[in-house]
């Protein structure tokens, strides 16, 4: 007589509850993959944005995967949450072309002041004072910053692609859309269009690479093939220098508190505003609005901007593409560490991704930051009191060219406004603290 052996729940029931979320192992699995075709565009536009500060291309695709692995896998294991993270869009580029091109930072001193910001990321959500900052933030403002740099990354699509170049008159003008750089970035940005519209999954991801294939068919990129290793993560792995942060090498002087603070509250703001959504559309919020096991999915953040920072990229954060696997029916951490694990096994290639020109990641960047615009519908325009404020940031961030400008506009309008309403409260207090601070760097630092 043969037993019938029924497989028991094993160790993916008992430590993710699926059955207690209306899941399956398969759901959660398919739910990974979708999150991960929907961000795995990371890969290669990240090293193509920090290569621009002379960066090695290799190491930096390295290091995204690696970030990217390690922090989604721990966010599935600690936090039971179906969300992804990877170096951010927005703050590769504040990084890249503010912190190092503009500032003229050495990108070793701004990997170091990343592993510092998460620092104190990790510093304030254990001792509770992450509550007291968000608190004083008009939650407009967090809509505002993702439009802000919304605008910033869709620039710089159109600046890398050469559909935007500088012109001595008017500042910008339209470039030669004949040019082959121009020409084959709005065949990418029409093929992304058309494959969003049609919703298939990874559009991004395949926009960049039918772009690039098109880019050699026509001699547009020089293939050098160089034998693969992991040891490509060697150029950036552990190359931050916090001597430099700290002042005890270079003479960066203060403009290295305004990076800690763009790096730290940024990665603040956009973790805020992609729980909300991705835990919202998931249905795991509670009756109150309250966003389940927080405090653990911050330290994971935080955690992962640290060890991202040594293996070699800029800040790690939630990622909204997560949103894709949800609406695929993730709905624990399951799906979080199957995205992890295909970043894992992403490395095996991703020193290649030197081999995709710009042109090719441009429309990714256009598109990503077109998608970004969609929280300014959160802001109430008829209200000048949001209104203001809200636009300063929005504007600032692209006009400027730095997210610490946007920032610095947006609060303190809202605070001169509040004073000039006399709608000021005590809880305002530490509101009215950051505004000062940035009138201070204003009158003391200039346009940096």
């Amino acid at each position: 007589m043969t037993e019938t052996i029924t497989p028991s729940p094993g160790r993916l029931e008992r430590w993710f509850t699926l059955r207690e979320r209306g899941t399956d192992a398969r759901t959660e699995v398919l739910a990974g993959v979708t999150t991960f075709l929907t961000m795995a565009y990371i890969v290669l536009v990240n090293p193509a944005i920090l290569g621009t500060a002379g960066m090695p291309v290799a190491s930096v695709a390295a290091a995204t995967c690696f970030a990217a692995a390690f922090a989604s896998i721990l966010m599935g294991f600690v936090a039971n949450t179906p969300l992804a993270l990877a170096p951010g869009m927005g703050l590769n580029a504040y990084f890249s072309f503010t912190v190092v091109q503009q500032m003229g930072v050495p990108w070793p001193v701004a990997l170091g002041c990343v592993f510092v910001s998460g620092v104190a990321f990790l510093f304030l959500t254990v001792t509770g004072v992450r509550q007291l900052i968000v608190a004083s933030i008009p939650q407009y403002l967090f809509a505002a910053v993702a439009g802000g740099i919304g605008l910033f990354i869709g620039f710089i699509g159109f600046k890398d692609a050469g559909i935007i170049v500088a012109n001595p008159a008017t500042f910008v003008a339209l470039g030669d859309l004949k040019a082959p750089g121009a020409a084959l970035a709005l065949f990418g940005l029409v093929l992304i269009g058309a494959l969003s519209v049609w919703n298939v999954r990874g559009a991004m991801l395949i926009g960049i690479l039918t772009t690039t294939v098109v880019a050699w068919l026509f001699g547009m990129v020089t293939m050098t093939p160089e034998p693969y290793s992991l040891e490509a993560l060697t150029g950036t792995a552990f190359k931050l220098d916090l001597a430099g942060v700290f002042g005890l090498s270079g003479s960066h002087g203060l403009g290295l508190l305004e990076i800690l603070f763009v790096f730290l509250f940024v990665d603040l703001f956009d973790n805020i505003g992609t729980l909300v959504a991705v835990t919202k559309r998931a249905g795991l919020m509670d009756s109150e609005g309250r966003i389940p096991r927080l405090n653990r999915i911050l330290i994971v953040d935080a955690t992962a901007t640290i060890v991202g920072s040594m293996a070699g990229t800029s800040t790690v954060t939630s990622y909204v593409e997560s949103a894709a696997g949800v609406q695929a029916g993730g709905r624990t951490g399951l799906t979080a560490v199957v995205t992890g694990l295909l970043f894992l096994a992403t490395m095996f290639v991703a020193p290649y991704a030197q081999l995709i020109p710009l042109a090719a990641t441009a429309p990714a960047l256009i598109i990503v930051g077109g998608l970004m615009l969609l929280p300014l519908t959160e802001v109430k325009w008829e209200d000048p009191l949001a209104a203001i404020p809200a636009f300063l940031t929005v504007a600032m961030i692209p006009f400027t060219f730095s997210i610490a400008n946007g920032l610095a506009f947006g609060i303190t309008a809202h605070a001169a406004l509040k004073i000039v309403r006399g709608t000021v409260e005590r809880k305002d207090w530490f509101l009215l603290i950051l505004a000062l601070l940035f009138v201070a760097r204003f009158v003391w630092m200039g346009g940096t």
